[in-house]
């Protein structure tokens, strides 16, 4: 498994202005623009999530967008909270996503920051 520096530097290299900080022991990942396909209220959002003190044997867990977006229609996505706090950032107005890796999509052996970031951007695909 390579360090974080260094999953981090794939995950900047993809998406230009993303920052990495330690929080209150765990570490704050923002990505200031990703692409959102059809079928929700922005064509881009911010993603922020967090990497927990037991990574990568502890998956990362839920993750924050935007407090505007919303699904195509004006619905709130499926567990989904606005408002809810976020460790290191308790002023950012930003929405919830309670999203989990879902069993068998975490090996801590094989997977990365990078891994997390698609299961992000799947979650954006179902459009739910």
């Amino acid at each position: 498994m390579k360090p974080l520096g260094e999953q981090f530097a794939a995950i900047s290299a993809a998406f230009p202005g993303a920052t990495l900080a330690p929080s209150q022991g765990l570490h704050l990942i923002v990505i200031p623009t990703v692409e959102l396909p059809s079928g929700w209220t922005q064509s881009r959002t911010h993603i922020r999530f967090v990497v927990p003190s037991g990574y990568p044997y502890a998956a990362p867990d839920c993750f924050w967008t935007d407090a505007a977006l919303r699904l195509e229609g004006g619905r709130l996505p499926q567990n989904t909270r606005a408002g809810h706090l976020m460790p290191g950032q308790p002023d950012a107005n930003t929405l919830w996503f309670s999203w989990h890796v879902q069993n068998g999509q975490w090996n801590p052996a094989k997977c990365d920051l990078g891994t997390y970031v698609a299961i992000i951007r799947r979650r954006f695909e179902a459009r739910s």
